[in-house]
């Protein structure tokens, strides 16, 4: 991160206190096709380009607008590394949430599957990932006041957390969450077949083309990390069909009823553990 990231953080959480003094403990980005669940959460929306150093992507699927309600806050799009951004943009969301109290942070994405048990519709919690990007948020200087220079992330996401929202999922929604790994690439391309037999071989269950970056930092700034994501097509290779942002788009709306629920569960569970 650049030394001037948490200027840049400062002066976006000051423009979001102009509209609320909400004190969010709890915070969910949604990624692509998912932003239609705003409507089932309340709150005061915050347009990107009115939040200062805020990214307004032209992504279709992304909404582009935070809504903050009471103890939770919710970006509804992502900057992608694929748009060209500085690498920054990509993460100064869960840094602002960090920044707004917020204590633990779920992310979402719509991913392929490589793994040939999944089928287009279902939900998977993560449980690791693989970073294929080839950068790392938190290259440049470090400023410890905060994180450490060298952050573990051996339980990038939250090993407790997950048992026990599964856990919760199951009894109150009847879903067996299944778990997985994900693999992120750059993009904008879809992987090609060989890249996805390449994301088997080690130990990929999902690509796609965000969220990692996000994970490391917040585990570099100490937020608890819950994961899902949505399979939206099956990756590159596995079936004989071409790949389409389309398909993306179409998958995360037929399946918004289930994934809300989730989402929904999720948060009540997280806000009541506190």
């Amino acid at each position: 991160m650049k030394e001037n990231f948490f200027e840049r953080v400062e002066k976006a959480v000051d423009a979001i206190r102009l509209v609320s003094s909400c004190q969010p403990k709890t915070g969910l980005v949604l990624g692509s096709g998912l932003s239609s669940i705003l409507h089932t959460i309340d709150g005061v929306d915050i347009p990107y380009s009115e939040i200062d150093g805020m990214h307004v992507g032209k992504i279709s699927g992304h909404a582009g607008v935070m809504r903050i309600h009471d103890d939770l806050c919710v970006f509804a799009g992502r900057t992608h590394f694929y748009e060209g951004t500085d690498e920054d943009d990509i993460v100064l969301t869960i840094a602002i949430m960090k920044s707004l109290g917020v204590k633990q942070v779920i992310l979402t994405n719509a991913a392929g599957a490589v793994n040939r048990g999944y089928v287009p519709g279902d939900i998977i919690m993560l449980k690791d990932h693989i970073n294929y990007m080839g950068y790392n948020p938190l290259k440049g200087a470090n400023d410890d006041n905060y994180g450490p220079r060298f952050p573990d992330v051996s339980d990038a996401y939250d090993r407790r957390l997950r048992m026990k929202i599964k856990a919760g999922i199951l009894e109150k929604l009847g879903y067996e969450l299944q778990e997985g790994v994900y693999m992120a690439f750059n993009g904008p391309s879809y992987e090609t077949p060989a890249e996805i037999r390449m994301a088997g071989i080690l130990g990929a269950d999902l690509v796609g083309m965000s969220t990692v970056p996000e994970v490391i930092v917040a585990n570099y700034l100490d937020l608890n990390v819950v994961g899902f994501s949505c399979v939206t097509n099956m990756a590159a290779g596995i079936l004989d069909k071409p790949l389409s942002h389309a398909e993306v788009i179409k998958t995360g709306k037929e399946v918004e009823v289930k994934l809300c629920a989730i989402l929904l569960t999720t948060i009540d569970f997280l806000q009541d553990m506190r």
